[in-house]
């Protein structure tokens, strides 16, 4: 017989109490038990997150850039800016199902379709381009889709170290999966997933020889596991990229609106 239960979980220093039916713990294939992930979308609406739209600020959507729809979060991208969690988060597995849509926006009508997921979040809404906090993100382009981007102030507060190739492509490192890379430590700017097109252009549709992800309209599963000071991204079932010595460790989690639609139909965080 199943009991109904509260579950106390302690992320960071914010403690979130959720019911759930259960019978204790459920083993994986290998016998190790599994704990159930925390579903931050619950595929109704937004409870959880608040909005923030450049020039509008919190909760403030009359264009209805966010909405939910068919158990999907939608996100217009007519406005820049993004959803929020209301808490923050440390030590986790964030897992992710997304779709780009057709439609686009200016000023990036006929530009690569773009979003992110910002981890770690911190400060002020809009402390960042008045548009987003302070954070490390998992960059979500096409082409681009597991590039890190640090998204800081320029001090050493905000900063990943990444064995990365000692070619550049442009003026961005490119992570070595293999281990035996460069490392380096940046506080601003990029560095690209392992397959990113030396060629990348940053137009509509464009996709290169190693893209992981997969076409327009199809769904790709995006994972980042939050371990300490580390962050590690999955593209579909790929590691991408790889992040050692991360700066901060917690924080709020962000999902961005920028020119173009794209649809969740999973948002989930299972505590490591």
């Amino acid at each position: 017989m199943k009991a109904r239960i509260l579950i106390l979980a302690v992320w960071g220093s914010t403690a979130l109490s959720f019911a759930q039916n259960t019978q204790g713990p459920v083993p994986g294939n290998d016998g190790i038990e599994k704990t159930t992930p925390l579903k931050l979308f619950n595929g109704h609406d937004l409870e959880g997150w608040y909005t923030f739209l450049q020039g509008r600020g919190r909760d403030e959507d009359p264009k209805k850039v966010f909405t939910v729809k068919d158990g999907m979060i939608r996100i217009s991208g007519e406005e820049w800016g993004c959803i929020t969690t209301d808490s923050e988060y440390e030590n986790y597995r964030l897992t992710t199902e997304f779709k780009w849509g057709r439609t686009t926006h200016a000023p990036r009508l006929e530009n690569a379709r773009d979003c992110g997921i910002l981890l770690h979040s911190q400060g002020e809404d809009g402390n960042s381009q008045g548009i987003w906090m302070t954070s490390i993100e998992c960059q979500i382009i096409e082409g681009g889709t597991g590039d890190f981007i640090v998204v800081g102030d320029g001090s050493d507060k905000f900063q990943i170290t990444c064995k990365v190739a000692e070619e550049k492509q442009g003026n961005s490192f490119v992570f070595k999966p293999d281990g035996k890379g460069l490392e380096v430590t940046i506080h601003e700017n990029r560095i690209n997933w392992y397959g990113r097109d030396p060629n990348w252009t940053d137009t509509l549709d464009f996709r290169g020889k190693n893209d992981v992800e997969k076409p327009v309209g199809e769904w790709n599963l995006l994972e980042c596991e939050v371990r300490g000071d580390e962050i590690s991204v999955f593209l579909n079932g790929v590691l991408v990229n790889k992040a050692s010595k991360v700066r901060p460790t917690k924080g709020r989690i962000q999902i961005q609106s920028e020119a173009a639609e794209i649809f969740f139909r999973r948002v989930e965080l299972t505590p490591l």
